[in-house]
């Protein structure tokens, strides 16, 4: 077992998971792999649970029965590595938008250089996404400006889906209290450990488009984060 967990959390993700499993096994550093499967029909979870016979002290998988979204499937992952001994969780997507290579420097940012969460940010040092059309890079990069405005919030990329805590930031939030599914998870996590005083830190990464499998994003998503971010700056979120 290694210090650190990966959380990638799955639906319909045939065309990629077999590679970022690999890709992020054979990185420096060592690092376990949960993949939260939310019952994809296309056969994800069965290509995972093959690999498992190559990978059985490192590689695990959680099927769920539904499709609840994002931020469900990762509270279901935080919840899984705090039963276990892990010190530092990563969230990362299957697709390869998130960059294994990134992972060691996220580790350092929280193990060797003092964050309590680290985040792989597109926007700490200018736009870096590749692929996207210019109308989803105005609408995330302002997206992020909108949310810093409204809570305070000091990170500049606070939608990013890819973070890592320290054990302790998990252990601090009530993860049972947590509203949001989909990019307001993201920016109400940020946010209550922003709240709870812990330390954050933004690394910059290149942001690259996925090339395979479908895109999750939908209008649903867009509007929760849109008016979440008017909740959460009313209310405080605490906790």
């Amino acid at each position: 077992m290694q210090d650190t967990l990966v959380i990638i959390p799955t639906y319909n993700e045939k065309e990629n998971i077999e590679k970022i499993i690999r890709t992020t096994f054979s990185q420096k550093k060592a690092f376990d792999i949960l993949v939260v499967d939310d019952n994809s029909p296309d056969g994800t979870a069965l290509i995972v649970e093959n690999l498992r016979k190559e990978f059985p002290k490192s590689l695990y998988i959680e099927n769920r029965k539904d499709k609840n979204g994002l931020g469900a499937a990762y509270i279901h992952g935080f919840k899984w590595a705090l039963a276990r001994k892990y010190e530092f969780i990563i969230e990362m997507d299957a697709d390869f938008s998130h960059n294994p290579a990134d992972l060691e420097h996220l580790y350092e940012a929280c193990a060797q250089e003092g964050a309590d969460l680290s985040i792989g940010s597109r926007y700490s040092r200018g736009v870096n996404v590749v692929n996207w059309p210019m109308s989803r890079i105005l609408l995330s990069f302002f997206a992020s400006k909108y949310v810093r405005f409204v809570t305070g919030l000091p990170v500049h990329d606070t939608t990013a889906g890819f973070v890592c805590y320290k054990r302790k930031v998990l252990e601090t939030i009530n993860l049972d209290k947590i509203q949001f599914v989909g990019y307001a998870f993201q920016i109400e996590m940020k946010f209550k450990a922003w709240k709870h005083g812990f330390t954050i830190k933004e690394v910059s990464v290149i942001f690259t488009d996925r090339t395979l499998g479908e895109s999750k994003m939908n209008r649903t998503i867009i509007t929760e984060a849109i008016f979440g971010i008017i909740e959460m700056r009313l209310r405080g979120l605490p906790n």
